[in-house]
């Protein structure tokens, strides 16, 4: 089964994704993340559910639509440090937690998450 398949292909991304982001914007230790958003997230959400959805297995939406992600260069413009990042991995964890079950498969997407934050880092 592709990751793709185990998260539950388009439906179940978006899931986590709107989970991510729910988090993102009521968690109090993740504001410093959020502040570097628009007020509305409606786009972002968009964006990283495309980017999930190709690179976990399904069709390349994101690519399709916006070219190759480039994301440590789209990322450059904000000032992401250890806090930002650990921020970030934070609401990722709680979506994880809620969408997947504890086991291997969510240590190795934590594990993924984390090691692509730990990649935008700036500062």
């Amino acid at each position: 089964m592709s990751a793709f398949e185990f998260l539950g292909g388009e439906a179940g991304l978006r899931e986590l994704v709107d989970t991510f982001y729910r988090y993102m914007d009521t968690l109090p230790e993740a504001q410093a993340i959020r502040r570097m958003h628009p007020k509305d997230l409606t786009e972002s959400a968009d964006k990283l559910w495309m980017f999930l959805v190709g690179r976990f297995g399904g069709p390349n939406l994101y690519v399709e639509k916006h070219g190759h992600a480039r994301l440590r260069g789209r990322h450059m413009p904000f000032a992401i440090g250890e806090d930002a990042a650990d921020a970030w991995m934070i609401c990722m964890d709680r979506a994880l937690e809620d969408h997947v079950p504890a086991g291997v498969e969510r240590d190795e997407l934590s594990a993924f998450f984390r090691m692509v934050c730990n990649r935008m880092r700036n500062r």
